[in-house]
This record gives structure tokens, sequence and C-alpha cells, in this order.
């Protein structure tokens, strides 16, 4: 695991009780993953059916049987450019919920330490480039997920406020674009990279002459892996007390309370669906739908403050790629066997 030699002892224990919520999804499997591998056995974790987080009294109840050491909430609803689009009011009302009823919980039955998963979106659309942590708040956000984004800001600004006023370690990662295990391959619902090898996967299979993909291909987006996503999860949680001498500071020096995880590293849309194709091994035309919005025209993070602190990406996007794709038609078979 990618992790940086830390002179201090890490800030969470192999003895801790850890909630993960949202386990079942794709940044939350890959948070259970790496907390495996780094060797924490006690992992609380609760699937929708016997906890649903929208359900405010069930969380607080729960917590206070459980009473969890740390918690790490992954659990959102999310979706593309077409899902964001479509549903506003579930966007922002579901999320709120959800992070609203689980962070307050948690401070209230004495969580130690509380990590909260972001997202890149909450951004303004227009803002310098690559990304850094204060440009928050800082102008407009992009229209076709605004409401996704604004849950997100009331999630990182409750953790902020939780920690000014009465002193809860709650700190937040703001991961770029996820792609890889436990990803959701729905044609309307899903992300760009998900959408795109079940385009291309479903094209190769057909002997199709061509694809047409959404938008214009020219925006440019960040990739990053799940699985780096779970190990800078548990990174974060062993090793970054926003508190602390030389903790990751804003521009105007003050202490951040939430950080950029991604790669750094940016591609087109265009470059990414010419790899998809490679990876999938669809060898036809490739068309762009201009009619359809390309989002955001650029999202690059800054990732220099969590590189500072010791972590850094791992997965290469082609070898992500490459395993992504596989891991898809695996699943595929195991759906057509099961027929």
């Amino acid at each position: 695991m990618n992790r940086a030699a830390a002179s201090s002892p890490p800030l969470i224990s192999p003895d801790d009780r850890i909630y993960v919520a949202g386990h079942r999804g794709m940044a939350g499997s890959a948070v259970v993953r790496a907390l495996g591998a780094a060797g924490y056995g006690e992992l609380l974790m609760a699937s929708r059916s016997e906890l649903d987080l929208e359900d405010g009294p069930a969380v607080r109840a729960w917590f206070e049987a459980n009473r969890p050491d740390v918690v790490v909430l992954a659990a959102a609803k999310v979706g593309g450019i077409h899902f964001n689009d479509t549903y506003p009011a579930d966007f922002l009302l579901d999320n709120l919920k959800i992070q609203t009823h689980v962070i307050e919980s948690a401070w209230r039955s004495g969580t130690r330490r509380l990590l909260f998963l972001g997202s890149s979106c909450i951004y303004p659309r227009d803002c310098p480039q690559p990304i850094k942590e204060e440009y928050l708040l800082t102008g407009p956000l992009e229209p076709t997920n605004e409401w996704y984004a604004i849950a997100k800001i009331a999630g990182i600004k409750l953790c902020a406020a939780l920690r000014q006023q009465y002193g809860f370690d709650a700190i937040s990662l703001m991961p770029t674009n996820l792609y890889g295990p436990g990803d959701n391959y729905h044609p309307l619902n899903s992300h760009v990279m998900a959408a795109m090898i079940r385009r291309f996967h479903e094209a190769k299979e057909a002997g199709a002459a061509s694809v047409t993909c959404w938008g214009t291909g020219s925006p440019l987006r960040e990739f990053l892996h799940a699985d780096d996503l779970g190990e800078a999860c548990v990174f974060a949680l062993e090793h970054w007390d926003p508190a602390a001498p030389g903790a990751p500071r804003d521009d105007q020096g003050e202490p951040l309370t939430h950080l950029n995880v991604g790669t750094g590293v940016d591609l087109t849309i265009k470059e990414l669906a010419e790899a998809v194709a490679v990876a999938t091994g669809f060898t036809g035309a490739i068309h762009w739908d201009a009619s359809k919005p390309d989002g955001t025209p650029k999202k690059q993070l800054d990732v220099g403050r969590l590189a500072a602190l010791g972590w850094l990406a791992h997965i290469p996007l082609a070898e992500g790629l490459r395993s992504t794709v596989a891991l898809f038609r695996e699943q595929l078979q195991q759906q057509l066997v099961r027929l």
C-alpha cells in the first residue's frame, strides 16, 4: 500500500470498530478492501435493508447501538450527467439526508474520527486549473451536476463546522472521476467511463461499424481507479490531522479540512473513447453527437497537498482500464450463467 513513513503512530488502530457507510458501492467497497489489506478487521457494515440512511431515527438508533470508533461516509446517490439533470430534487434531498444523518449521528454517539467522501464536482465550472482546494465556493457550479455538488458542499461544511465548534475530528476527501470494481454500467444512469465501456463492448459483440458518444469529445477529465481511492482513504485516516504542525494549509495559511484525491493527469473524452475502444477490442469508427452536453470543459485536480503528506496514485489508466473491462465482461458472463 502507498503510505508515508510517519514518525508518529497512526491516528486509527486495528482494534477500532470502523463503519463504512455505502460499503457495496464503488468507493465504499474499495475502502473496505483497502482497510482489510491494511489489517483493520473490526469492520461494521449494514445493507440498505438493514439500515436506510435516509431514515434519521433509524440511523441515530444504529449509531447508539453500535458506537463505531471510526466512520467512512462513502454512501451517496450518484450518476452521470443524464441522471443528475433528470432528478435534481432526488439528488439534493437524498444526499443531504444521507450525509447529515450519518455525520450528526457519528458526532453525537462519540465517534472519534470521520472521513467524508465528496466529489471534484464541488468546484466552480470555470475555476483555474489545476483545481486547488481553496477554489471551493469561488464561482458558479457546472449546471448539469450542481444539485449533487451542493449536497456534497453542505457535507464538507458540516464536517468543518462540527470540527470548529465542537472539536469533532472530521476530514473530507474530494476524489476525481472514479472507475473500477463496483461501477454502475446502467445505459442511462452511469458515469462516462462505465457508459463507454458498456457501449464499446456491446458494439464489439454486435460487430457494429461505429459508436456514437455524447458531446464533442473535447472536455478534459481525470480518472482515478477505485482501489487507489481506497488506499488514499486509509492513508488519510492514518496520517492526516488537519490540526497537526505541518498539515496542509490553504493560500492564507489556514488549515485545510478537505483535500483533493486524483492522479493530477487528465485527457480528453475523445482520447478516453479511443482508449476504451482499444481495451474492448472495438475497431470501428467513433462519432460524436454535439447536440448532447459536454459538461465542465476541464476538471483537473491539484493533488499536491496529499502528495506532500506522502500519498500518490499508482494504478496507470491503461492498466486500470484493461482490468476494469475484464471484470465487466466476467460479470456479464456470470449473469448469463445464472439465467
